[in-house]
């Protein structure tokens, strides 16, 4: 009886797990019921309050705020006709308080005009003016910088053009005893005689009409008063106004040789610019015992004889006497001008000419009378030169340097010179081939190119030396 019972049990639990089974897959179906309607937004199938196996039953929708959701047929369970509720994931988008100010699209807008333009109001806003004017201090600043620039240029072009026009008023009557034109102007007539103007710091005279001379130009180069820069630098590294004096030599009328006394600075400075300088002269060692000049000055000499008779009793005592004014003397028959880039197409000597060149310090406004005397030590300067002649031994080792600089000057040009002239053979055999070519006649342009190829023969052939070997 026992088993019996057991089995009735057991059979009575399958029939109810079975049972449970299906209702849970009939549910699941009715879940999923969205997915097989093919609208994968619509709303979800109503589930049955009660049962399914009651009729369908319609359920009406709790109102919604603003509008109510239609409910969606579910297509899988023919037996299921009810809609129930369902929670809505989009439900924040229906409440009020959610979007304050929205009026949700209900309200309509009164169409825009394209083709009225814009009406803009544009506030009147007060423009921010700072009425200190501790706010302008760099403005102000800058002012004054200007002010103190234009100020200082007026007043040092002033200054400048006094002290030029006090030399040349000082030194009129002495130029003009010495020479019959005062202050040439370059133009036919000489309309404005006297200084030349070339810039706010340079001023230029020149003077021709004497024997033994071209003429002489002097220049007036002073400080640049007028550029508040160069003053301040001035302040670091002083300058000195200056008057430099060329005076070009007629040609023949000194002796052949180089020399040059002045301050150590200048002379070491000019011995490095200068051709003729570095070239001819050697710097000569302890020129206040060999030669009596001032402590601090230098002499480059050529040849020893021309400068003892140069330096002579009344040069030395001038040059003692005004030793704080005079910078350098230069005496030249081999004058070139500073020394020039070696380039490649230079295959002549420069141009060179006799010339008597000086440099003087001008003094302050008030001392212009005291340097009148340098300008009379030029003039005796130039009669000494024309008087003065070397000895034969002087005159060899004057000869002897001049023909030594041009074998120096030949062989550095002499691949130049040698290039130029294959060049120039070339140049000329094509002149001669191309009017060969020019020329309608065969028989001539064959004899030229027969030419032409036992030339190339000749020159491509090796070298070779003959010996000459005596028979025994």
């Amino acid at each position: 009886m026992r088993p019996v019972f057991a089995f009735l049990l057991l059979a009575l639990l399958c029939f109810a797990s079975t049972k449970s089974e299906e209702t849970d897959f009939e549910e699941d179906d009715g879940d999923f019921a969205e997915f097989d309607d093919g609208n994968f937004y619509a709303e979800p199938a109503a589930k049955n309050a009660d049962s399914f196996s009651g009729g369908a039953e319609r359920i009406e929708s709790q109102d919604r705020p603003k509008e109510t959701r239609k409910p969606v047929q579910n297509v899988e369970s023919e037996e299921e006709d009810g809609i129930v509720e369902d929670d809505d994931e989009f439900e924040h988008f229906q409440d009020e308080e959610e979007f304050e100010g929205y009026d949700g699209g209900d309200s309509k807008d009164p169409p825009i005009d394209q083709k009225v333009e814009p009406k803009l109001n544009i506030p009147n806003i007060p423009l921010h003016f700072r009425t200190h004017w501790d706010s302008y201090w760099m403005e102000m600043l800058m002012v004054a910088g200007l002010l103190a620039y234009f100020a200082n240029f007026f007043a040092g072009k002033a200054k400048n053009a006094r002290l030029a026009q006090l030399w040349f008023s000082t030194h009129r009557a002495l130029l003009d005893e010495n020479f019959a034109l005062v202050g040439d102007d370059g133009k036919a007539e000489n309309e404005n005689p006297g200084l030349i103007k070339e810039s706010e710091s340079l001023y230029t005279l020149w003077c021709s009409g004497r024997t033994c001379c071209e003429g002489m130009l002097v220049e007036l180069k002073m400080i640049k008063r007028q550029d508040l820069v160069s003053l301040v630098a001035g302040l670091m590294r002083p300058q000195l106004d200056q008057a430099h004096i060329k005076i070009e030599l007629t040609r023949g009328v000194m002796d052949a040789f180089v020399f040059a006394v002045g301050t150590k600075k200048t002379i070491t400075k000019v011995f490095k610019e200068y051709t003729d300088l570095s070239k001819f002269c050697s710097l000569v060692g302890k020129p206040e015992d060999r030669y009596n000049v001032p402590t601090g000055f230098g002499v480059l000499s050529e040849v020893p004889e021309a400068t003892s008779a140069i330096l002579e009793s009344r040069v030395i005592t001038a040059l003692n006497k005004y030793q704080s004014y005079i910078d350098y003397l230069h005496i030249s028959d081999q004058f070139s001008g500073p020394i020039q880039q070696e380039e490649g197409g230079t295959l002549k000597q420069p141009e060179t000419k006799a010339v008597l060149l000086a440099g003087f310090n001008l003094p302050k406004h008030a001392e212009m009378e005291t340097i009148k005397p340098l300008l009379l030590l030029i003039f005796y300067l130039m009669e000494r030169l024309k008087t003065y002649r070397m000895s034969k031994e002087g005159k060899a080792k004057s000869d002897k340097n001049r023909q030594r600089v041009e074998e120096e000057f030949l062989k550095s040009t002499h691949a130049a010179r040698a290039e130029a002239a294959a060049q120039r053979r070339e140049d000329k055999r094509k002149q001669e081939k191309e009017r060969i070519l020019a020329d309608e006649d065969p028989e001539k342009q064959r004899r030229w190119e027969a030419k032409e190829q036992k030339r190339q023969a000749k020159r491509n052939a090796p070298k070779m030396k003959r010996l000459a070997v005596k028979s025994l």
